[in-house]
């Protein structure tokens, strides 16, 4: 099924119909990739009647070709499509200077959208993993690397549209895969959407604002669970 979406907005609501089995449980958390995730996880969030937080990744794109990804990084996680690096002949020098550059854009983002906040607590919890599409996975997959390490009880991806390789490989590594739509030929995320403006931080900002004031039974997710003697 090829659906072509108004916007992120629009994605989340429709998005957030195929989550429905997860709405008003107390264990449920959204996290967003940033930028463009956040406002599809908004809308997640707010039908889920669940907290919302954001799960910092960058992509690492081609030398020379940006929007091509070769991997993708977290503050404590690392993907890269080796077969895609051997493939085009990339040497690790030319890697590293992007890879710490996006490294820096990584702390600017958490200085900024947390603002001092510390992440959710995600020990035991059904978290979801938002996007606004996947196209090689490479984020989601470092999303999810990361997310695991906070030992959840269960990890759901989530996207309104992805490849049907992204999809499939990340159907191995998640719990659940849920995306509306997975197109052949795909192009890329942005052909499935009439308004694909990019996510400004003044955006994600106010988004997390609105959720926190709208959810704030997520002030006490931040803490850590106490210990029985």
């Amino acid at each position: 099924m090829n659906i072509r979406f108004k916007n992120r907005q629009e994605a989340g609501m429709l998005l957030a119909r195929q989550l429905m089995r997860y709405a008003g449980r107390p264990d449920v958390i959204v996290l967003a990739l940033p930028r463009g995730g956040v406002p599809v996880g908004f809308q997640v969030a707010a039908a889920l009647n669940a907290p919302i937080d954001v799960v910092l990744v960058r992509k690492i794109g081609m030398p020379g070709y940006p929007e091509y990804a070769i991997g993708a990084i977290s503050s404590d996680q690392s993907v890269f499509q080796d077969e895609a690096i051997e493939a085009y002949g990339v040497p690790p020098r030319a890697i590293e200077p992007i890879v710490m550059r996006e490294r820096k854009e990584l702390e600017r983002r958490e200085s900024l959208y947390r603002a001092g906040r510390p992440p959710l607590q995600l020990g035991g919890k059904v978290v979801i993993l938002v996007d606004d599409g996947l196209a090689t996975g490479s984020t989601m997959r470092v999303a999810l690397k990361s997310v695991r390490k906070k030992k959840p009880a269960r990890v759901v991806v989530a996207a309104p549209v992805a490849a049907a390789e992204a999809r499939q490989e990340l159907t191995g590594e998640a719990d659940e895969v849920i995306c509306i739509s997975t197109p052949s030929p795909f192009y890329g995320v942005g052909q499935w959407y009439e308004d694909f403006e990019q996510t400004e931080d003044d955006e994600v900002i106010r988004l997390l604002q609105e959720a926190e004031r709208n959810h704030p039974l997520a002030a006490w997710m931040t803490l850590p669970a106490p210990h029985s003697d």
